[in-house]
């Protein structure tokens, strides 16, 4: 199991409790940076942990990963690894934990890392607020969250391309005790397959690796000089650039630092130092601006080496945050120092609560027995995503594209907090199902400001789970299972998450399945648009292959047709030819058309060309797109290169 950063860092603030210095002092103004701006240089970098799973999500690890301290066991309260509860308006699945329900009565989930969408999701965030760059944490993969690891990475990269962000990958050495070694073969055997997409972060046109917890002086963390700089070097033979996840106080050798790593530092390419547990004020801030960040960012401005600073959120748990003035103030004293790049710590560090992704606003969005702080927990109102914002804005600032400013501009509710739900959604019926689907409708909520999409729900029991979210009026629920009835309700929901009561609760009864077997066909009335000598219609619903249908010769088009009865769900039709070998190979043009009454026809399938040959039984197999509702159903021919007309033998439908 990875363990917490934190968690294997002792804290040594002697001096931070100095006062705040005056703003605008040493070093304001003086932009500098060893390498010229690329996928890191002159970027804000987020870390991205990946590490969360839950229990049925498929993932390896098949277990409550990082959200539990026994991952056998649903998050409940006093078993539960996280101090802060994420807003999951955004994702379109979630997993039911052992809490009680939400403030607002919905359901107590979390989200799944391993769901393709959760990533997508986050990096959609990054994409809408300014984190170029994330950093995708890698811990000693040879273990039991090695297969989960290398799936998340696969994830990422998918992610990434998909929102146009760039990632690379952070190697984290915590009680990774054979490292030397190991790191190497999982580079070259595993993670370097991924420089090979458009999205992973080059910085001077070299593939990017970070290498975090060299030289931090504990237990998780032994290594020597010697094997340390053989890593590093070794990476930058592969043509790597190479980041330095490093101890607060490297340059000095002391607190976090071990002595005699001051070679080991200086032979990154970048420095980033860390902070998480350092600083918990604006006096902190202020106390590292002039005591490591200025000195740090001259010591590798003379070296040529690129700086990387951390800017943190603050720990939420211990109400350190103050809306936004802790994070605000290091993005205003690196800028001011003139450093040109970031690295948020983290996107999704919900266990050590410096997370900057879409949290829980109030307790309306957390479980009502969490005892975990939201981000009003001071009193003032801050939208779930408040902490993504103010990192685009203080980006902004760092990157130059806006003036540096002391004073915090973003808004911690965009438009003051909204208390007014939508109404509940009215008339909700079941519009139609197969034997997996459910379509449901309803009729429009109204809200005071308007009502930003619906979440549909099923019911089991007393359990009513969110299974999809949507902007329209309607939702089709998948997925399901055969001849089996579901429960369904569906609520509104407004921009600031207000939500509405349920609507009124249906049941549908999913349809049986298909049967692959049966030819729905056989015997039923026929009808065409001609037919020479013998050769009618009839014939291709009689069980024999022998007979046959044919229509007019030289007279395209022709079509021929079947009455199953009844409107009946169609998948699929099976054409053929009489088989014996006099029968030469031809192709047929047609195409497959549907009616519920006889007069009106909506095409199934469009007008292709099938090969009949009678080397394979002189068959051909069109399957449609999706199931078709149909009484009658048509075949349009337009060409036959072994005969000037159309011809079928036989004419089977299936509705599997």
């Amino acid at each position: 199991m990875g363990v917490s950063r934190r968690s294997v860092i002792a804290t040594s603030l002697a001096g931070a409790a100095v006062g705040a210095l005056p703003l605008g002092s040493a070093g304001a103004g003086t932009a500098f940076a060893a390498s010229p701006p690329g996928d890191v240089v002159g970027k804000v970098t987020v870390g991205y942990q990946g590490w969360f799973a839950c229990i049925g999500d498929g993932a390896p690890i098949n277990g409550w990963w990082h959200y539990s301290p026994n991952w056998s066991q649903s998050p409940a309260p006093g078993a539960c690894s996280i101090t802060c509860w994420p807003d999951m308006r955004d994702f379109t699945k979630g997993y039911r934990t052992n809490f009680a329900n939400l403030g607002n009565g919905q359901p107590a989930n979390l989200f799944s890392s391993y769901d393709q969408q959760t990533v997508d999701t986050h990096f959609r965030w990054m994409r809408e607020n300014g984190c170029d760059t994330a950093a995708l944490q890698r811990f000693n993969p040879n273990g039991g969250e090695g297969a989960t690891r290398d799936a998340m990475a696969q994830k990422v990269r998918q992610a990434a391309e998909a929102n146009g962000r760039k990632f690379y990958i952070m190697y984290d050495v915590t009680w990774w005790l054979t490292m030397q070694n190991e790191i190497k073969a999982d580079w070259t055997n595993k993670m370097s397959a991924h420089t090979a997409s458009s999205a992973y972060a080059r910085q001077n046109g070299k593939p990017v690796v970070c290498i975090w917890g060299f030289g931090f002086n504990d237990d998780g963390r032994p290594f020597a000089p010697a094997a340390c700089l053989d890593v590093i070097n070794w990476f930058k033979a592969q043509g790597c650039y190479v980041i330095g996840g490093v101890p607060t106080h490297w340059r000095l050798g002391t607190d976090d630092s071990r002595a005699g790593f001051i070679d080991v530092y200086h032979a990154f390419n970048m420095i980033s130092p860390w902070m998480v547990g350092r600083i918990s004020d604006n006096a902190g801030a202020d106390w590292f601006y002039t005591n490591r960040v200025l000195g740090d960012l001259a010591d590798l401005n003379a070296r040529g080496i690129d700086y990387q600073p951390c800017v943190i959120p603050g720990d939420l748990a211990s109400g350190h945050r103050r809306h936004g003035e802790l994070m605000w103030r290091q993005f205003y004293n690196h800028t001011r120092a003139g450093v040109q790049s970031a690295y948020i710590s983290m996107f999704d560090e919900f266990n050590e609560g410096n997370q900057i992704a879409k949290t829980a606003e109030s307790a309306a969005w957390q479980p009502t027995n969490s005892g975990m702080r939201a981000l009003d927990e001071d009193g003032t109102p801050c939208s779930s995503d408040y902490y993504l914002r103010l990192t685009n804005d203080g980006g902004r600032m760092l990157k130059g594209q806006i003036a540096l400013t002391e004073t915090r501009f973003t808004v911690p509710f965009p438009t003051g907090p909204d208390q007014t739900p939508p109404s509940v959604p009215g008339n909700l019926r079941v519009t139609g199902t197969t034997d997996t689907t459910v379509a449901l409708a309803w009729n429009a909520s109204t809200d005071n400001v308007g009502v930003a999409g619906y979440r549909v729900s099923r019911l089991s029991g007393s359990t009513s789970t969110v299974i999809g979210t949507t902007t329209t009026l309607a939702f089709t629920v998948t997925g399901l299972t055969a001849s089996t009835a579901y429960t369904f309700t569906v609520a509104a929901f407004d921009a600031a998450g207000n939500a509405s009561g349920a609507s009124n609760a249906v049941t549908a009864t999913t349809a049986t399945p298909p049967d692959n077997n049966t030819n729905l066909a056989a015997g039923r009335p026929t009808s065409e648009s001609s037919h020479t000598q013998t050769y009618g219609s009839g014939n291709v619903v009689d069980g024999n292959t022998g007979t046959y249908w044919e229509s007019a010769n030289n007279a395209w088009p022709q079509w021929l047709q079947v009455d199953l009865g009844a409107a009946t769900a169609t998948r699929r039709v099976v054409l053929t030819l009489p088989p014996q070998s006099s029968w030469a190979t031809r192709t047929q043009t047609l195409s497959v058309s549907g009616s519920t009454d006889g007069g009106t026809f909506t095409t199934i399938v469009a007008s292709a060309a099938y090969t009949f040959n009678p080397a394979t039984g002189n068959t051909a197999t069109i399957t449609f797109p999706s199931a078709a509702t149909a009484r009658y159903l048509r075949l349009t021919f337009t060409a036959n290169t072994g005969w000037p007309a159309g011809q079928c033998s036989e004419f089977r439908v299936y509705n599997g």
